[in-house]
């Protein structure tokens, strides 16, 4: 896509109201021009052929035909960009998920009534210019790999001494956006038991992150949960941050635990990966963090990386060919947060190895 040209849009929403709503939250943003909307997927259809937008956002339930099902259609017939907008329940939210399981690329919460749930519509706007920036013939590519068997990948395996419950000797965080949904869920089908505790930031709406954290619960051998205030980051657990909530590490006692806050967007972001590891930087756990930046547009990330890097923790990035989007990591490669680039597939042994490797020594692998 041509950086000097406008982000092109296609509204599908069976509201009048909400394609208002939506048009107004984007009109302040120049390089965003809303082209069309449509009532269902049979206009869209039509209007897709003829205006050919960059980018469409898709509501879910709709007449005559559900967002879920021309989704399908799309990416089977003409790959699109897709964001999502969802009701915020429960169900919108389980059926979001799996309209990110069938090809959309990121998913955000419905405006509701004559006010906006995108406040100033600057989240809506960069949801929107990421999702244009995708290659969708390597997103699909990637798409297609993402959603091989489990029984096709390799488990990793750790030492059972590396293994117990309990207090975390180690931090594992891990930070991801556009495209980081699936990312993360091929990677916690690889995982075994036992490594240390985990925090993990996606970016992703209030109402969805829960059933997020449920869904890759089931999917591997680590416990997953939605964080609480207060929550003690144990070994063999991964915390995910709740959508709109930023997530940091404070010490209590001889533990680490986690707090929540709803301060300022950071990189049109709560939660933001910068907080989380600008916490773990104030804390100076040096070699025993291993900070991970997935895929995902903007630099979200990449400045809390360097100061965990500084500090002699051990920092990857996911390398471009297998990111959705290779902006995050491309800046911690940057600015020299990242030590090395890694595929997807690659993660977790980096994981493992790292858990494996005794404290001691942890600081002369990363020198």
């Amino acid at each position: 896509m041509n950086p000097k040209r406008k982000t092109t849009v296609l509204v599908v929403d069976d509201s009048a109201l909400v394609r208002r709503a939506v048009e107004r939250s984007l009109a302040p943003f120049d390089d965003i021009e809303v082209v069309g909307a449509a009532t269902d997927p049979y206009e869209a259809r039509d209007l897709m052929l003829r205006l050919k937008p960059d980018v469409l956002s898709l509501d879910i339930e709709m007449p005559r035909m559900d967002g879920l099902t021309f989704l399908k259609l799309i990416m089977k017939h003409r790959p699109q960009p897709v964001v999502v907008m969802s009701s915020l329940t429960q169900q919108g939210s389980e059926v979001a998920l799996r309209c990110l399981q069938e090809g959309a690329i990121d998913v955000i919460g419905k405006p509701s009534g004559s006010h906006s749930a995108h406040e100033d519509g600057s989240l809506l706007a960069h949801k929107l210019r990421s999702a244009a920036a995708v290659d969708m013939r390597r997103f699909l590519n990637h798409f297609k790999a993402r959603h091989e068997p489990v029984a096709a990948l390799q488990p990793v395996s750790v030492p059972a001494t590396v293994g117990g419950s309990g207090r975390t000797q180690k931090l594992i965080a891990i930070g991801s956006s556009t495209g980081g949904t699936e990312a993360l869920g091929r990677i916690f089908r690889m995982l075994p038991e036992g490594l240390p505790g985990m925090l993990i930031v996606q970016h992703i709406p209030a109402h969805f992150s829960g059933a997020f954290a449920a869904r890759l619960n089931q999917i591997g051998r680590v416990r997953v949960k939605q964080s609480e205030e207060g929550d003690v980051i144990e070994t063999g657990t991964a915390l995910l941050a709740p959508g709109d909530h930023h997530m940091v590490v404070k010490p209590h006692g001889s533990q680490w635990v986690v707090s929540l806050n709803r301060g300022p967007r950071i990189h049109y972001q709560r939660p933001a990966v910068d907080v989380l590891f600008d916490s773990m930087a104030r804390l100076d756990l040096g070699s025993r963090s291993l900070a991970i930046l997935l895929t995902g547009m903007g630099s979200d990330g990449a400045a809390g990386m360097l100061k965990l890097r500084e500090q002699g923790a051990r920092t990857l990035a996911q390398d471009r060919h297998t990111c959705v989007v290779y902006g995050m990591p491309r800046e911690a490669v940057m600015n020299g947060g990242a030590m090395k680039e890694v595929p997807l597939d690659s993660v977790p042994n980096e994981m493992v190895q790292f858990a494996q490797q005794p404290l001691r020594r942890a600081l002369e692998a990363v020198s």
